[in-house]
């Protein structure tokens, strides 16, 4: 079945570099997405419950971009990205969110990132 790329923005009162930490290294990441993540050269290993998944980074640019792809989906075009982009103006700090989901899955897939992001939240304390 095709996967439908979606989008998702979040505003986060926090620096890029805190953001960063948090979507990039082991312990970041383990304090909203997962359990528990490991880390060997590009590949992530992110445990919930006992369960595994693993993904490479395709794409790393500090404090703006990572990207992933689950190694489920290796040689297909589905990854998921986590953005980081500061509006000009304001200096907000907003977080995109791009990922892949088939269409029977799309709205419990957004309801997941909007559950992280506010762990995510929380862990920062914004």
């Amino acid at each position: 079945m095709e996967k439908i790329k979606y989008e998702l923005e979040f505003i986060l009162n926090t620096s890029t570099t805190i953001l960063y930490k948090c979507l990039y290294t082991p312990s970041g990441l383990s304090e909203w997405f997962a359990d528990n993540v490991n880390v060997k050269d590009d590949f992530y290993t992110f445990i919930w419950d006992g369960s595994e998944e693993s993904a490479t980074l395709l794409k790393n640019k500090k404090n703006e971009l990572v990207q992933f792809q689950w190694e489920d989906d290796e040689g297909e075009d589905y990854y998921f990205e986590l953005l980081i982009r500061v509006d000009p103006m304001t200096q907000q700090v907003a977080l995109i969110i791009t990922d892949f989901a088939e269409e029977d899955e799309l709205e419990d897939a957004k309801l997941l990132w909007e559950n992280s992001v506010n762990n995510l939240r929380q862990s920062i304390g914004c």
